[in-house]
C-alpha cells in the first residue's frame, strides 16, 4: 500500500502518535522552563537573579507575548519557502539551544537564550499543529479532526506535567541551571522521535499554490516584518511610557504592523475566502481574554502557591519526597533571613536585599502553633508543582470531555466548533471565583489555605481551556484557506501572544489591589465580556461553518 494512503481500519493517521510525542517533549522542555521562570528572578537566596516582582511579570508577559508572536513570521516562512518538516527542525533546535543556554551564567546568557527560545518557537509551534492538521485532510479522518486535535493537546499536557516533577528534582538536587539544561535535552529527544515518525509525516508536508491575492515573501518582510521591528524599537525608546513599561510599549508598537497585516489578509481575500477569514479573526480577538487569565499561572497564581498555600509535606510522603528531591528545605530556626513586606516582596534598600534574624518567610502567614517547637526543618511541595496540577487535569479531563462530545455527536446534538469555545470562556469564568473564596478563606493572605483551592481553580479552567485551546486549533485547520494554514495558525498564536502580554501587565497589577478578591473578581470581568461577545456572534460563525460544509 501507498505510505501516503492510510488506512480507514484506523481511527487515526499513522503520524499522530510520532507528533504527539514529539510535542509532548517540546512541551516538557518548555514548560519545565517556565514553571521555573519567575522563580529564578525573583529568587534571592538559592542563587536567582533578584529582579523585583513586578519587573519579573512584566519580563515574563514580555517574553510568552513574542513567543507566541513569532509563529506568524514562522507560519508564513513554512507556508511559502520551508516547509513545515524543515521548520519544525529549525525551530525545535533553536529551542533546545535556547533552554540550555538558560544554564549559562549572567545576563547576556539570559537574553540570548530567550531570543532563542522566542524565534525557534516561532517556526516550531505553527508548522507542527499544520501537519497535524494535514494528517486530516482526506475524507475517512476529516470528521475526526477535533478529537485528533484534542488527542493532540493531551500529550502537549503529559509534557507539561511531568516536566514540573523533574525541574523540582534537579534544582533541589543541583541547581536552576541543571534544570535548564534538562529543558534542553527534552526538545531533543522530541526531534528524535519526529525523525523516527518521518514516513508517516512526509504525505503531510504539502505546501500550498501561490494565488494572486497572496503577498510575496520580500512584500511581507518590506511591510510587515521590518515596520514590526522599527515600531518596535520606537516603543522601546520613546520618553517616558505609554503602557506601563518600555517592553510593554515595545510589544504593542511591534503587533500593530502584523495586526494590520491580518486584517489585510481580509481585506484582499476573494469572495470563498473572505467570510472564513473574518471567522477566525473573530475568533482570535475573544480569546485573547482567556490567555490573559490562564496565563497567569506562571505568575499570580505561582506567586499564590508560593506565599498563599500550605505546602507542608503531608507525614505519609514527607520522607519519600526529601529522598528523591522532591521536598523544600525550610528551617524554623531563627536565623538571617530576607525580609519581605506584608504582599510578601523582598524589602531592598539601594537595591540591595535586606537581612534579619527571624524565620523564613514561609512562617509569616502560618499559626504560631503550627511552626515546629525544636526549630527544626520543614519539607515544603516545590513551588513549580503546583504548575503541574493543571497539564494533570487536561489528562484526566481530556478522555472524559472527547468522550461528552462523542456522545453528543452520536445523538445529533454536538456543539458547533464555535459554540465549545463560547461555553469554554464562560467556563474559564467560574474558574477566577474559586480563587476568590481562597481569599476570604485566608482571610486575604492573613493565613495560607488548603492546596485544593489552587487544585480546584485548575480543575474548572482546565475544563474550559479544553473547550477552548484544541478547538481553536480544530478552527483555524477547518476554516483557513489552504495555501494559508499556517499563516492563520501564526494569528492565533498572535491572539495568544497578545493574550500572554496582557496576563503580564494583569500579573503585575497585583500590589495594586490590597484586597486579592478584587484582583480575581476583574478576571471574572474580563472573561465573562469575552463570553458576551462570543456568544453575541455565534449564530454568524455557524452559518459560516455551515457554509463551508464543517460542523
Amino acid at each position: 500500500m501507498d505510505e501516503q494512503k492510510v488506512t480507514t481500519a484506523k481511527k487515526h493517521p499513522k503520524g499522530l502518535p510520532f507528533l504527539f510525542f514529539t510535542e509532548m517533549w517540546e512541551r516538557f522542555g518548555y514548560y519545565l522552563m517556565l514553571g521555573i521562570f519567575v522563580l529564578y528572578m525573583i529568587d534571592v537566596d538559592k542563587g536567582g537573579l533578584a529582579i523585583n516582582d513586578k519587573n519579573a511579570d512584566d519580563i515574563f508577559g514580555t517574553f510568552i507575548a513574542f513567543t507566541y508572536l513569532t509563529p506568524f513570521l514562522g507560519g508564513f516562512l513554512a507556508d511559502r519557502k520551508l516547509g513545515y518538516i524543515r521548520a519544525v527542525y529549525i525551530g525545535g533546535t533553536l529551542m533546545g539551544l535556547g533552554y540550555m543556554a538558560l544554564a549559562l551564567p549572567g545576563m547576556l546568557s539570559f537574553y540570548t537564550a530567550v531570543a532563542l527560545i522566542v524565534i525557534g518557537n516561532g517556526f516550531f509551534k505553527p508548522s507542527i499543529s499544520t501537519l497535524l492538521g494535514n494528517l486530516y485532510s482526506t475524507p475517512e479522518y476529516k470528521d475526526k479532526k477535533d478529537s485528533g486535535y484534542s488527542l493532540f493537546y493531551m500529550g502537549i499536557n503529559i509534557g507539561a506535567f511531568t516536566c514540573n516533577i523533574i525541574a523540582a528534582f534537579m534544582r533541589n538536587k543541583f541547581s536552576w541551571q541543571a534544570a535548564f539544561f534538562t529543558a534542553g535535552v527534552g526538545m531533543f529527544v522530541g526531534l528524535i522521535v519526529f525523525t523516527i515518525g518521518l514516513k508517516h509525516i512526509r504525505h503531510a508536508n504539502v505546501l500550498k499554490p501561490v494565488t494572486k491575492e497572496d503577498m510575496s515573501i520580500t512584500k511581507v518582510f518590506s511591510v510587515v516584518f521590518l515596520p514590526a521591528i522599527i515600531a518596535g524599537v520606537l516603543g522601546w525608546m520613546i520618553p517616558g511610557t505609554i503602557f506601563g513599561t518600555d517592553s510593554t510599549d515595545a510589544f504593542i508598537f511591534a503587533t500593530i504592523p502584523v495586526i494590520f497585516f491580518y486584517v489585510s489578509l481580509l481585506l484582499r481575500a476573494n469572495s470563498d475566502d473572505k467570510r472564513p477569514i473574518a471567522a477566525l479573526l473573530a475568533i482570535f480577538a475573544v480569546s485573547m481574554m482567556f490567555w490573559a487569565v490562564f496565563k497567569q499561572n506562571g505568575t499570580a497564581l505561582t506567586r499564590w502557591a508560593k506565599y498563599y498555600t500550605d505546602r507542608q509535606m503531608p507525614a505519609a510522603i514527607e520522607g519519600p519526597a526529601r529522598d528523591l528531591y522532591l521536598a523544600e528545605t525550610v528551617s524554623s530556626k531563627t536565623d538571617s533571613v530576607s525580609v519581605y513586606d506584608d504582599q510578601f516582596r523582598p524589602v531592598k534598600v539601594d537595591g540591595a536585599v535586606q537581612k534579619e534574624m527571624g524565620r523564613d518567610v514561609y512562617f509569616k502567614n502560618i499559626p504560631a502553633e503550627s511552626v515546629p517547637a525544636d526549630g527544626g526543618d520543614v519539607y515544603l511541595m516545590n513551588t513549580e508543582l503546583f504548575q503541574s496540577v493543571n497539564p494533570g487535569w487536561v489528562i484526566a479531563l481530556t478522555p472524559v470531555v472527547v468522550g461528552f462530545f462523542a456522545l453528543l455527536r452520536r445523538r445529533g446534538k454536538e456543539p458547533t466548533t464555535p459554540a465549545k469555545i463560547a461555553w469554554g470562556l464562560l467556563i474559564s469564568a467560574l474558574s477566577t471565583l474559586m480563587m476568590v473564596g481562597a481569599v476570604y478563606a485566608g482571610s486575604n493572605g492573613a493565613i495560607k489555605v488548603s492546596p485544593l483551592w489552587l487544585v480546584g481553580c485548575y480543575g474548572v479552567i482546565t475544563i474550559g481551556e479544553l473547550f477552548l485551546s484544541p478547538m481553536g486549533l480544530s478552527l483555524v485547520s477547518k476554516l483557513s484557506p489552504p495555501r494559508l494554514t499556517a499563516l492563520m495558525m501564526g494569528g492565533f498564536f498572535l491572539s495568544t501572544s497578545i493574550g500572554n502580554k496582557l496576563s503580564g501587565i494583569l500579573a503585575s497589577q497585583w500590589y495594586n489591589y490590597e484586597n486579592k478578591a478584587q484582583f480575581f473578581l476583574f478576571n471574572c470581568f474580563l472573561l465573562l465580556v469575552a463570553t458576551g461577545l462570543a456568544f453575541a456572534i455565534l449564530k454568524w460563525l455557524n452559518r459560516i461553518m455551515k457554509e463551508k460544509n464543517l460542523s
